[in-house]
């Protein structure tokens, strides 16, 4: 009896496991699928169009320059450099990509999504403020942590996040993302740079304030990483 129930948790705990790593990019069904532009002579699967793999080289899944501090000198104070399958075409239908994030002094990465992956942070350098909202159904609960050189945080798939240096000096972290285009979505260039614009009316009723400081918002230049 107790053989057959630790079997059938084990069964359970599998399948469990199966449906985490099926909720996100879809497993490969091939060894490599190197991204090319165009689908001429190429196969298509999930992602991009599959470069032939007799043609495929170590330069397909190489990409270099990421340890070089990135310029900050923007509104928002930081820099994000993608590595994802158009930065790094070996990364095709393989359900991984990172990123380096540059923070002057009070520099942020504003508050954004990512529809596709869950993102993993290491703070590398400097002292980051991060946190990110939970949904509606959570109550919009807020979590929120100090981060140090060596520390580590998640941010949850879809869930609204943000990064501030309040250090005093400049910052850099590197984030590991679930999916090879874990897409970003940067709520205030969304809402307020939206082409073509979204009605004043809509965005004053769902802020709860007057249309003209939307209007004021949808006129300002919205720059994002």
């Amino acid at each position: 009896m107790m053989k057959s129930v630790r079997l059938s948790t084990s069964f359970a705990l599998l399948a469990l496991v199966l449906s985490f790593a099926d909720a996100y990019d879809p497993s490969p069904l091939q060894d490599i699928c190197v991204a090319v532009p165009e689908p001429q002579n190429a196969l298509f699967v999930n992602g991009k169009f599959c470069k032939n793999p007799s043609l495929t080289t170590a330069n397909d899944f190489l990409y270099s320059g990421l340890q070089v501090p990135r310029s900050t000198a923007n509104p928002l104070g930081s820099t994000v450099t993608p590595v994802f399958v158009d930065q790094l075409p070996g990364l095709n239908t393989l359900g991984i990509s990172m990123a380096r994030l540059d923070f002057g002094i009070g520099g942020l990465n504003p508050p954004h999504t990512h529809p596709r992956g869950t993102e993993i942070l290491l703070v590398l350098e400097g002292t980051l403020y991060v946190g990110f909202v939970t949904s509606n159904q959570l109550n919009n609960t807020f979590f929120e942590k100090v981060l140090h050189p060596g520390d580590v945080f998640v941010f949850p798939i879809g869930m609204i996040h943000f990064q501030l240096n309040v250090g005093k000096t400049n910052a850099v972290a590197i984030a590991g993302l679930s999916s090879q285009s874990p897409g970003v979505i940067t709520v205030a260039n969304a809402l307020f740079n939206a082409k073509p614009p979204i009605s004043p009316e809509v965005l004053a009723k769902g802020f709860q304030v007057d249309e003209k400081l939307v209007e004021t918002l949808q006129k300002k230049f919205w720059y994002y990483n």
